[in-house]
Protein backbone atom coordinates (compact mmCIF):
# COMPACT_ATOMS: atom_id res chain seq x y z
CA UNK A 1 0.00 0.00 0.00
CA UNK A 2 2.89 2.72 0.48
CA UNK A 3 5.38 4.14 -2.28
CA UNK A 4 8.87 4.32 -2.11
CA UNK A 5 10.32 6.30 -0.01
CA UNK A 6 8.05 8.52 3.12
CA UNK A 7 7.80 11.78 2.80
CA UNK A 8 8.42 14.17 5.35
CA UNK A 9 6.28 17.15 6.78
CA UNK A 10 6.98 19.66 3.64
CA UNK A 11 5.89 16.97 1.29
CA UNK A 12 2.75 16.45 3.27
CA UNK A 13 2.22 20.16 3.67
CA UNK A 14 2.33 20.78 -0.02
CA UNK A 15 -0.10 18.04 -0.43
CA UNK A 16 -2.94 19.61 2.14
CA UNK A 17 -2.36 22.76 0.25
CA UNK A 18 -2.92 21.00 -2.85
CA UNK A 19 -6.15 19.37 -1.54
CA UNK A 20 -7.36 22.95 -0.27
CA UNK A 21 -6.80 24.44 -3.42
CA UNK A 22 -9.22 21.44 -5.16
CA UNK A 23 -11.72 21.55 -2.75
CA UNK A 24 -12.08 25.47 -2.72
CA UNK A 25 -11.77 24.98 -6.94
CA UNK A 26 -14.20 22.45 -6.90
CA UNK A 27 -17.15 23.72 -4.35
CA UNK A 28 -16.66 27.07 -6.63
CA UNK A 29 -16.51 26.13 -10.19
CA UNK A 30 -18.97 22.78 -10.24
CA UNK A 31 -22.03 25.17 -10.16
CA UNK A 32 -20.24 26.66 -13.74
CA UNK A 33 -19.78 23.68 -15.24
CA UNK A 34 -23.20 22.61 -14.49
CA UNK A 35 -24.59 25.48 -16.27
CA UNK A 36 -23.11 24.68 -19.17
CA UNK A 37 -24.20 21.19 -19.40
CA UNK A 38 -27.99 20.86 -19.66
CA UNK A 39 -29.46 17.46 -18.62
CA UNK A 40 -26.71 17.05 -15.85
CA UNK A 41 -27.70 17.25 -12.07
CA UNK A 42 -27.88 20.30 -10.45
CA UNK A 43 -25.44 20.95 -7.71
CA UNK A 44 -26.23 19.63 -4.12
CA UNK A 45 -25.11 18.68 -0.66
CA UNK A 46 -24.03 15.39 -1.88
CA UNK A 47 -22.23 16.46 -4.93
CA UNK A 48 -20.42 19.04 -2.69
CA UNK A 49 -19.58 15.36 0.13
CA UNK A 50 -18.52 13.80 -2.82
CA UNK A 51 -16.12 16.34 -4.22
CA UNK A 52 -14.85 16.80 -0.46
CA UNK A 53 -14.40 13.47 -0.03
CA UNK A 54 -12.38 13.26 -3.31
CA UNK A 55 -9.58 16.66 -2.03
CA UNK A 56 -9.67 15.85 1.15
CA UNK A 57 -7.90 12.30 0.63
CA UNK A 58 -4.75 13.91 -1.08
CA UNK A 59 -2.56 14.71 1.55
CA UNK A 60 -1.87 11.38 1.93
CA UNK A 61 -1.44 10.79 -1.41
CA UNK A 62 2.49 9.80 -1.39
CA UNK A 63 1.92 7.97 2.23
CA UNK A 64 -1.29 5.70 0.50
CA UNK A 65 -0.80 6.22 -2.80
CA UNK A 66 -3.25 3.03 -3.55
CA UNK A 67 -6.04 4.02 -0.67
CA UNK A 68 -5.93 7.46 -1.82
CA UNK A 69 -6.95 6.25 -5.73
CA UNK A 70 -9.48 4.66 -4.60
CA UNK A 71 -11.14 6.52 -2.29
CA UNK A 72 -10.63 9.40 -5.43
CA UNK A 73 -12.36 6.75 -7.49
CA UNK A 74 -14.82 5.27 -5.54
CA UNK A 75 -16.19 9.31 -5.53
CA UNK A 76 -15.94 9.92 -8.67
CA UNK A 77 -17.75 7.23 -10.27
CA UNK A 78 -20.17 7.70 -7.31
CA UNK A 79 -20.62 11.68 -8.13
CA UNK A 80 -20.79 10.96 -12.45
CA UNK A 81 -23.14 7.78 -11.71
CA UNK A 82 -25.67 10.30 -9.65
CA UNK A 83 -25.57 12.41 -12.92
CA UNK A 84 -23.36 15.50 -11.49
CA UNK A 85 -21.23 17.80 -14.58
CA UNK A 86 -17.96 16.57 -15.25
CA UNK A 87 -15.60 19.32 -13.62
CA UNK A 88 -12.92 19.61 -11.21
CA UNK A 89 -13.14 16.50 -9.47
CA UNK A 90 -11.88 15.10 -12.28
CA UNK A 91 -8.98 17.10 -11.84
CA UNK A 92 -8.30 15.09 -8.40
CA UNK A 93 -9.08 11.96 -9.91
CA UNK A 94 -6.05 12.94 -12.41
CA UNK A 95 -3.59 13.88 -9.50
CA UNK A 96 -4.41 10.12 -8.07
CA UNK A 97 -3.07 8.45 -11.07
CA UNK A 98 -0.09 10.47 -11.37
CA UNK A 99 0.78 9.41 -7.61
CA UNK A 100 0.20 5.62 -8.25
CA UNK A 101 2.70 5.45 -11.47
CA UNK A 102 5.26 7.76 -9.78
CA UNK A 103 5.47 6.25 -6.62
CA UNK A 104 4.39 2.74 -7.27
CA UNK A 105 6.19 -0.21 -9.47
CA UNK A 106 5.36 -0.20 -12.91
CA UNK A 107 3.45 -3.31 -13.10
CA UNK A 108 1.40 -2.45 -9.71
CA UNK A 109 1.11 1.13 -10.67
CA UNK A 110 -1.07 -0.24 -14.34
CA UNK A 111 -3.14 -2.83 -12.38
CA UNK A 112 -4.17 -0.31 -9.88
CA UNK A 113 -4.64 2.51 -12.86
CA UNK A 114 -6.75 -0.48 -14.73
CA UNK A 115 -8.77 -1.19 -11.94
CA UNK A 116 -9.63 2.49 -11.33
CA UNK A 117 -10.23 3.18 -15.20
CA UNK A 118 -12.83 -0.05 -15.34
CA UNK A 119 -15.15 1.60 -12.40
CA UNK A 120 -14.85 4.80 -13.76
CA UNK A 121 -16.08 3.77 -17.11
CA UNK A 122 -19.62 2.78 -14.80
CA UNK A 123 -21.32 5.95 -15.66
CA UNK A 124 -20.32 5.86 -19.62
CA UNK A 125 -23.08 2.90 -19.63
CA UNK A 126 -25.36 3.96 -16.53
CA UNK A 127 -25.88 7.20 -14.88
CA UNK A 128 -28.96 8.98 -13.78
CA UNK A 129 -27.13 12.17 -16.19
CA UNK A 130 -26.48 11.87 -19.53
CA UNK A 131 -25.23 8.23 -20.05
CA UNK A 132 -22.56 8.85 -23.35
CA UNK A 133 -22.12 5.35 -24.07
CA UNK A 134 -19.37 4.21 -25.92
CA UNK A 135 -18.64 7.30 -27.34
CA UNK A 136 -17.68 8.11 -23.71
CA UNK A 137 -14.95 5.62 -23.51
CA UNK A 138 -12.28 7.75 -25.47
CA UNK A 139 -12.70 10.71 -23.59
CA UNK A 140 -12.65 9.28 -19.86
CA UNK A 141 -9.69 6.96 -20.81
CA UNK A 142 -7.69 10.35 -21.07
CA UNK A 143 -8.21 10.70 -17.28
CA UNK A 144 -6.40 7.65 -16.84
CA UNK A 145 -3.69 7.04 -19.53
CA UNK A 146 -2.68 10.63 -19.74
CA UNK A 147 -1.48 11.08 -15.76
CA UNK A 148 -0.33 7.56 -15.87
CA UNK A 149 2.28 8.15 -18.58
CA UNK A 150 3.40 11.46 -17.57
CA UNK A 151 3.82 10.13 -13.96
CA UNK A 152 5.52 6.63 -15.30
CA UNK A 153 7.96 8.58 -17.58
CA UNK A 154 8.63 10.98 -14.11
CA UNK A 155 8.97 7.95 -12.00
CA UNK A 156 12.10 6.33 -15.09
CA UNK A 157 13.73 9.42 -14.94
CA UNK A 158 13.95 9.79 -11.70
CA UNK A 159 15.56 6.18 -11.12
CA UNK A 160 17.70 6.92 -14.19
CA UNK A 161 18.81 10.32 -12.04
CA UNK A 162 18.97 7.87 -8.85
CA UNK A 163 21.03 5.50 -10.84
CA UNK A 164 23.48 7.91 -12.01
CA UNK A 165 24.21 9.02 -8.70
CA UNK A 166 24.91 6.09 -7.82
CA UNK A 167 27.81 5.25 -10.12
CA UNK A 168 29.09 8.75 -9.32
CA UNK A 169 29.21 7.63 -5.87
CA UNK A 170 30.70 4.11 -6.69
CA UNK A 171 33.16 5.93 -9.06
CA UNK A 172 34.38 8.47 -6.56
CA UNK A 173 35.07 5.40 -3.84
CA UNK A 174 36.59 3.87 -5.97
CA UNK A 175 39.21 6.42 -7.51
CA UNK A 176 39.16 7.28 -3.59
CA UNK A 177 40.63 3.82 -2.96
CA UNK A 178 42.73 3.55 -6.04
CA UNK A 179 44.63 6.90 -4.39
CA UNK A 180 44.77 5.31 -1.15
CA UNK A 181 46.37 2.35 -2.50
CA UNK A 182 48.98 4.14 -4.85
CA UNK A 183 49.63 6.49 -1.47
CA UNK A 184 50.26 2.86 0.66
CA UNK A 185 52.70 1.68 -2.25
CA UNK A 186 54.59 4.97 -2.39
CA UNK A 187 54.86 4.61 1.68
CA UNK A 188 55.68 1.08 0.94
CA UNK A 189 58.76 1.86 -1.18
CA UNK A 190 59.82 4.86 1.09
CA UNK A 191 60.02 2.86 3.91
CA UNK A 192 62.04 0.09 1.81
CA UNK A 193 64.46 2.52 0.72
CA UNK A 194 64.96 3.87 4.42
CA UNK A 195 65.03 0.74 5.91
CA UNK A 196 67.04 -1.43 3.07
CA UNK A 197 69.73 1.20 3.02
CA UNK A 198 69.98 1.76 6.90
CA UNK A 199 70.29 -2.16 7.65
CA UNK A 200 72.88 -2.11 4.86
CA UNK A 201 75.20 0.16 6.48
CA UNK A 202 74.24 -0.96 9.89
CA UNK A 203 75.28 -4.60 8.38
CA UNK A 204 78.53 -3.57 6.96
CA UNK A 205 79.39 -1.31 10.11
CA UNK A 206 78.38 -4.40 12.28
CA UNK A 207 80.73 -6.61 10.44
CA UNK A 208 83.84 -4.04 10.68
CA UNK A 209 83.21 -3.65 14.38
CA UNK A 210 83.19 -7.81 15.24
CA UNK A 211 86.62 -7.79 12.79
CA UNK A 212 88.23 -5.53 14.34
CA UNK A 213 86.76 -5.64 18.29
CA UNK A 214 89.77 -8.76 18.93
CA UNK A 215 92.47 -7.19 17.40
CA UNK A 216 91.70 -3.08 17.89
CA UNK A 217 88.76 -2.69 20.36
CA UNK A 218 89.27 0.93 20.17
CA UNK A 219 88.72 1.34 16.18
CA UNK A 220 86.20 -1.01 16.97
CA UNK A 221 84.74 1.58 19.54
CA UNK A 222 84.49 3.89 15.64
CA UNK A 223 81.97 1.29 14.27
CA UNK A 224 80.08 1.14 16.62
CA UNK A 225 79.39 4.74 17.13
CA UNK A 226 79.08 4.82 13.40
CA UNK A 227 75.95 2.00 13.83
CA UNK A 228 74.39 4.09 16.65
CA UNK A 229 74.42 7.23 14.09
CA UNK A 230 73.15 5.15 10.93
CA UNK A 231 70.17 3.77 13.08
CA UNK A 232 69.74 6.96 14.31
CA UNK A 233 69.42 8.63 11.41
CA UNK A 234 67.40 5.88 9.52
CA UNK A 235 65.06 5.92 12.38
CA UNK A 236 64.49 9.42 12.00
CA UNK A 237 63.61 9.00 8.44
CA UNK A 238 61.38 6.50 8.95
CA UNK A 239 59.31 8.00 10.91
CA UNK A 240 59.03 10.96 8.88
CA UNK A 241 57.62 9.03 5.96
CA UNK A 242 55.20 7.41 8.26
CA UNK A 243 54.30 10.38 9.84
CA UNK A 244 52.60 11.10 6.27
CA UNK A 245 50.18 7.90 7.40
CA UNK A 246 48.84 9.30 10.82
CA UNK A 247 45.81 11.82 10.90
CA UNK A 248 47.04 15.27 12.32
CA UNK A 249 51.17 14.37 11.98
CA UNK A 250 53.10 17.23 10.71
CA UNK A 251 55.39 16.26 7.36
CA UNK A 252 58.66 16.69 7.93
CA UNK A 253 60.93 17.90 4.86
CA UNK A 254 61.31 15.39 1.79
CA UNK A 255 64.89 13.69 1.46
CA UNK A 256 66.82 15.16 -2.24
CA UNK A 257 70.14 15.70 -3.30
CA UNK A 258 70.38 18.32 -0.89
CA UNK A 259 71.26 15.19 1.09
CA UNK A 260 73.71 13.45 -0.68
CA UNK A 261 76.59 14.39 1.59
CA UNK A 262 75.53 13.65 4.61
CA UNK A 263 74.82 9.77 2.58
CA UNK A 264 78.60 9.92 1.39
CA UNK A 265 79.45 10.85 4.84
CA UNK A 266 77.33 7.92 6.44
CA UNK A 267 78.51 5.24 3.72
CA UNK A 268 82.35 6.65 4.69
CA UNK A 269 81.81 5.25 8.38
CA UNK A 270 80.79 1.60 6.40
CA UNK A 271 84.39 1.34 4.79
CA UNK A 272 82.55 2.71 1.04
CA UNK A 273 84.38 5.82 0.37
CA UNK A 274 81.76 7.97 -1.99
CA UNK A 275 83.34 10.35 -4.59
CA UNK A 276 80.14 13.40 -5.63
CA UNK A 277 80.76 15.00 -8.82
CA UNK A 278 78.17 17.96 -9.79
CA UNK A 279 77.77 19.18 -13.25
CA UNK A 280 76.44 22.35 -13.77
CA UNK A 281 74.81 24.66 -11.78
CA UNK A 282 72.84 23.14 -8.72
CA UNK A 283 69.03 25.00 -8.78
CA UNK A 284 66.00 24.04 -6.83
CA UNK A 285 64.29 20.94 -8.15
CA UNK A 286 60.00 19.82 -8.37
CA UNK A 287 59.74 17.47 -5.31
CA UNK A 288 58.81 14.42 -6.71
CA UNK A 289 62.04 15.13 -8.98
CA UNK A 290 64.44 15.93 -6.11
CA UNK A 291 63.37 12.66 -3.92
CA UNK A 292 63.55 10.24 -7.14
CA UNK A 293 67.02 10.70 -7.99
CA UNK A 294 67.70 10.99 -4.26
CA UNK A 295 66.15 7.54 -3.67
CA UNK A 296 68.08 6.06 -6.98
CA UNK A 297 70.87 7.05 -5.89
CA UNK A 298 70.44 5.74 -2.31
CA UNK A 299 69.05 2.01 -3.81
CA UNK A 300 72.12 1.92 -6.57
CA UNK A 301 74.98 2.67 -3.33
CA UNK A 302 72.94 0.35 -0.88
CA UNK A 303 73.28 -2.36 -3.61
CA UNK A 304 77.21 -1.62 -4.40
CA UNK A 305 77.72 -1.57 -0.38
CA UNK A 306 75.69 -5.45 -0.40
CA UNK A 307 77.11 -7.11 -3.72
CA UNK A 308 80.06 -5.27 -5.45
CA UNK A 309 83.08 -5.99 -2.91
CA UNK A 310 84.52 -2.91 -3.25
CA UNK A 311 85.67 -0.33 -1.60
CA UNK A 312 84.60 3.30 -3.42
CA UNK A 313 82.23 4.66 -6.16
CA UNK A 314 81.02 7.39 -8.09
CA UNK A 315 78.23 9.70 -7.63
CA UNK A 316 77.37 12.41 -10.74
CA UNK A 317 74.58 14.67 -10.44
CA UNK A 318 74.35 16.41 -13.88
CA UNK A 319 71.72 19.61 -13.87
CA UNK A 320 71.13 20.25 -17.59
CA UNK A 321 68.74 22.79 -18.99
CA UNK A 322 65.65 20.65 -19.17
CA UNK A 323 66.56 17.10 -17.58
CA UNK A 324 68.81 15.73 -14.28
CA UNK A 325 70.75 12.65 -14.68
CA UNK A 326 72.33 10.78 -11.53
CA UNK A 327 74.79 8.29 -12.17
CA UNK A 328 76.36 5.88 -9.94
CA UNK A 329 79.35 3.81 -10.94
CA UNK A 330 81.64 1.22 -9.28
CA UNK A 331 84.49 -1.21 -10.46
CA UNK A 332 83.19 -4.02 -8.51
CA UNK A 333 82.98 -7.90 -9.91
CA UNK A 334 80.00 -9.13 -10.61
CA UNK A 335 77.65 -8.40 -13.52
CA UNK A 336 74.50 -10.15 -11.63
CA UNK A 337 73.54 -8.24 -8.77
CA UNK A 338 70.32 -8.20 -6.54
CA UNK A 339 68.82 -10.59 -9.06
CA UNK A 340 69.32 -8.38 -11.83
CA UNK A 341 69.95 -9.86 -15.72
CA UNK A 342 71.94 -7.27 -16.95
CA UNK A 343 70.65 -8.47 -20.31
CA UNK A 344 67.16 -7.52 -19.36
CA UNK A 345 68.53 -3.75 -18.19
CA UNK A 346 67.03 -3.86 -14.88
CA UNK A 347 63.90 -5.92 -14.59
CA UNK A 348 64.36 -7.86 -11.66
CA UNK A 349 65.00 -7.47 -8.17
CA UNK A 350 62.51 -5.45 -5.73
CA UNK A 351 65.25 -2.42 -5.04
CA UNK A 352 66.01 -1.73 -8.91
CA UNK A 353 62.75 -2.06 -9.85
CA UNK A 354 61.58 0.79 -6.84
CA UNK A 355 63.97 2.37 -8.62
CA UNK A 356 62.21 1.82 -11.97
CA UNK A 357 59.06 2.22 -10.60
CA UNK A 358 60.09 5.75 -9.78
CA UNK A 359 61.81 7.20 -13.18
CA UNK A 360 59.39 5.89 -15.08
CA UNK A 361 56.33 7.66 -12.81
CA UNK A 362 57.77 10.98 -13.98
CA UNK A 363 58.83 9.97 -17.56
CA UNK A 364 62.37 9.49 -17.39
CA UNK A 365 64.49 6.81 -18.19
CA UNK A 366 66.18 4.46 -16.31
CA UNK A 367 69.32 2.38 -17.72
CA UNK A 368 71.06 -0.43 -15.22
CA UNK A 369 73.59 -2.56 -16.37
CA UNK A 370 77.56 -3.49 -16.16
CA UNK A 371 80.11 -1.41 -17.92
CA UNK A 372 82.42 -2.00 -20.87
CA UNK A 373 85.39 -1.88 -18.69
CA UNK A 374 84.37 -3.45 -15.60
CA UNK A 375 82.10 -2.89 -12.66
CA UNK A 376 78.16 -1.64 -12.62
CA UNK A 377 76.27 1.56 -13.69
CA UNK A 378 72.70 2.99 -12.66
CA UNK A 379 72.28 5.94 -14.70
CA UNK A 380 68.56 7.75 -14.64
CA UNK A 381 67.62 10.46 -16.81
CA UNK A 382 64.17 13.20 -15.31
CA UNK A 383 62.58 15.72 -17.17
CA UNK A 384 62.43 18.94 -15.26
CA UNK A 385 60.07 21.54 -16.51
CA UNK A 386 62.43 25.11 -17.50
CA UNK A 387 60.13 26.99 -15.19
CA UNK A 388 61.39 24.86 -11.99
Amino acid sequence: MRGSGQPGWQETAVDAALALVLLGFGLLATDLAGDNQPGSRPVDAACRVLIAIAALALPVRRRVPLATLAVVTVATTAYLVLGYPYGPILLTFLVAVYTVAVRLPVRLAALATGGAFVLLLTHVFWSRGPAPGWAGVLPASAWAVVPFAVGTVVRVNREATARSRAEQARSRAEQARRQADEERLRIAQEVHDVVGHGLAAISMQAEIALHLLPKRPEQAETALTAISRTSREALDELRVTLGAVRRGAERGPVPGLARLPALRDRLAGTGLAVRLRVVGAPRELPAAVDLAAYRVVQEALTNVLRHAGVASAEVTVDYRADELTVEVTDRGAGARRDGLDPADDGTGGHGLAGMRERVDALGGRLAVGPRPDGGFRVYARLPVERSA
